[in-house]
């Protein structure tokens, strides 16, 4: 137990060098170093962006686990990892701090290359109890006897996959530690004195050794003890879920602790310490937290600040940045309203993001139309299946990266019966400082392979209204993939109109080479055209605009004439657009045509603005130029 000793607060955190140099301060000490991350963590996230709400919420709770756990031999595992800015702190990286997701610096979530005390790579949320407990398992085939922590927010419970780990851990009765960090307001009456002292109570040693006794001897009475044993059993879950919700983990073979304070170390620490020393089997700790805590504008807005650019930190507003093209995602948001007002048959659907997918205003006008389902992309699609059913159109709105958990959905679910429900595909491409958890670079690939379905690619966002006015009006399935930021800065037609399908458009006629760009890449090649022509190469180029099914006629008659083919796309280059034209020069027996691809390589993208990752994967105008010069040469 650590001391209340006030004398002597000098501590700051350029003390703390790992988490060994806070086992011997007091709790002022620690309230010090608390008040010194959060400083930190504002100054930082100010100048580079990032998830400041979520890491200013669990400064104690950090704290707390450092402080108890013997890590990193004791394992945190932190879900999705947008809160982890504290831990980075506490953990030998201070100095790379002000790098925080900038090209070349720290990830702004947990990676093993960074640190031993990342236990666990992690971007996509709910994967913090499965990880924990595989690990667990693990350790006591080892015979390791080091604990491990899965640290969860009530946002990733919603995910199937937490219960479906919490479901196994009760089963195997693993000595598995859960910390639901819950920044919801709706339970947080039940913290205070009565919860607080509860949790600590029933926790303790002597309680613990005491029910074990009584346990023992009352099974010893056979048949009476039994009876007995139940009634004492209902007594203590019907107290405790009087003050506290601990019916639903206690249902999964959980021992359930809390809901306490997660910003009050007097409460914590102790707590932590008796489930370490006395606590067997699997636990869950509900901790109360606070999201934007010690910053005012993030604890007044917690939603805008959950992400953000950089900032002032006076009034908290982003820095001012001079207007540019409307976002690929506001015309999205945009046009589904507009096609909403006249077809009352299209419902939006979104999982937890409906602000970052552009559905906001959807969500203010058609309310009993729009579906936040919560981080359950799996739910979503099949959900969205179930309304198709019934004659409705729903578009699901998600980020290419997050659609890669319901890829078993959109087969079995939408695609064989063939529903017409829409996959509104967001960030298709590299995405920038959030890095390869995020990038939406293979969609393409896993998407173009299934039957039934219609996909796009629009080259600028007036093509996207088109896009989706055709996708909401077709028979069956379709998606429509398109990047994170800035259009192209086109006009935009003051009516949606359908494209026929399959119909790809040629934007310039060649003699030389054909350049094939799909979606955002299609202006690059267009300005590599201009290029090569002022090196005396006629380049055409064909905007495909679908994937599937693709135009098949256009393109092998330009790929006919000029003898040469440059494809471009951002996404992986393996099983990629290239090779679908790979594909379909090779089924029409266009044998002596040149290729060339290009597209991400075989390997995960790092973090960093997309003009440098679209550099570094040769798919910008310059690389373009340089590899139809190479293959006008052979």
């Amino acid at each position: 137990m650590i001391s209340n000793n006030t004398e002597g607060l000098t501590v700051s955190l350029s003390d703390i060098h790992s988490p060994a140099d806070l086992r011997d301060l007091t709790i002022p000490e620690l309230e010090c170093i608390a008040e010194d991350l959060r400083e930190t963590i504002i100054v930082t996230t100010s100048k580079t962006g990032g998830h400041l709400a979520p890491s200013l919420g669990v400064v104690e709770l950090t704290l707390a686990l450092h402080y108890v756990f013997n890590t990193p031999k004791d394992k945190l595992v932190w879900d999705v990892g947008h809160q982890t800015y504290a831990h980075k702190l506490l953990t030998g990286r201070q100095e790379q701090f002000q790098t925080l997701r900038q090209y070349k610096g720290l990830s702004g979530f947990p990676k093993f290359k960074e640190s031993e005390y990342d236990a666990f790579q992690t971007g996509h949320s709910s994967t913090s109890i499965s990880a924990a407990l595989g690990m667990t398992a693990g350790k006591d085939l080892n015979e390791d006897k080091n604990k491990v922590v899965a640290i969860i927010g009530d946002g990733s419970m919603t995910a199937g996959m937490a219960f479906e780990a919490l479901n196994q851990a009760g089963h195997l009765d693993k000595d598995l530690i859960v910390i639901l960090n819950d920044n919801e307001m709706s339970i947080s009456e039940n913290v205070g004195a009565i919860s607080s002292f509860l949790s600590r109570q029933l926790t303790s040693k002597t309680v613990r050794r005491l029910r074990k006794h009584i346990s023992t001897r009352l099974k010893e009475l056979h048949g009476v003890g039994d009876r007995f044993l139940n009634v004492l059993k209902k007594s203590e879950e019907n107290i405790k879920s009087f003050f506290t919700p601990a019916m639903l983990f206690e249902a999964f073979k959980f021992y359930y602790i809390g809901p306490i304070s997660g910003h009050e170390l007097e409460d914590l620490i102790p707590t932590l310490e008796n489930i370490r020393d006395n606590v067997d089997g699997p636990v869950l700790v509900h901790v109360i937290t606070q999201k934007g805590k010690g910053y005012e504008p993030a604890e007044k807005n917690p939603g805008n600040y959950h992400g953000l650019g950089p900032f002032d930190i006076e009034t908290g507003k982003p820095h001012s940045s001079s207007s540019g093209p409307i976002s690929y995602t506001e015309v999205f948001g945009n046009t589904i309203c507009k096609l909403a007002e006249s077809n009352d048959k299209i419902v939006a659907i979104s999982a937890a993001m409906p602000a970052g997918t552009g559905l906001t205003k959807f969500a203010e006008q058609f309310p009993e139309r729009f579906f936040d389902v919560g981080i359950a992309e799996q739910h979503a699609v099949t959900f969205a299946a179930g309304l198709a059913t019934e004659g409705i159109r729903p578009v699901v709105a998600i980020y290419s990266s997050f659609f890669q958990r319901a890829l078993d959905q959109i087969i079995h679910d939408v695609c064989i019966p063939n529903l017409p429900v829409t996959l509104a595909i967001d960030r298709g491409g590299v995405v920038g400082d959030d890095g390869e958890t995020h990038h939406g670079v293979f969609d393409i690939s896993f998407l173009r392979f299934i039957p039934n379905i219609t996909y796009m690619a629009p080259k600028d966002e007036n093509e996207l209204q088109h896009m989706l006015y055709t996708a909401t009006s077709l028979a069956g399935a379709s998606a429509i993939r398109y990047p994170r930021g800035a259009g192209e800065d086109v006009e935009l037609d003051s009516e949606p109109i359908r494209i026929e399908i399959g119909k790809g458009e040629l934007l310039r006629q060649g003699s030389d080479i054909l350049l094939l760009p799909i979606g955002n890449r299609v202006y690059p090649a267009m300005r590599a055209a201009e290029g090569l022509e002022k090196l005396g190469i006629n380049a055409a180029v064909i905007n495909p605009r679908f994937i599937k099914p693709i135009d098949t006629d256009l393109i092998c008659e330009w790929a006919a004439k000029t003898g040469r083919v440059v494809t471009v796309e951002d996404n992986v280059e393996h099983g990629g657009f290239g090779s679908l034209v790979l594909e379909l020069l090779s089924s029409n027996k266009l044998f002596s045509v040149k290729t060339h691809l290009l597209g991400h390589p075989d390997n995960f993208i790092e973090h960093g603005p997309q003009k440098t990752l679209w550099k570094n994967s040769k798919i910008d105008s310059p690389a373009i130029i340089s590899v139809a010069m190479e293959l006008m040469k052979q």
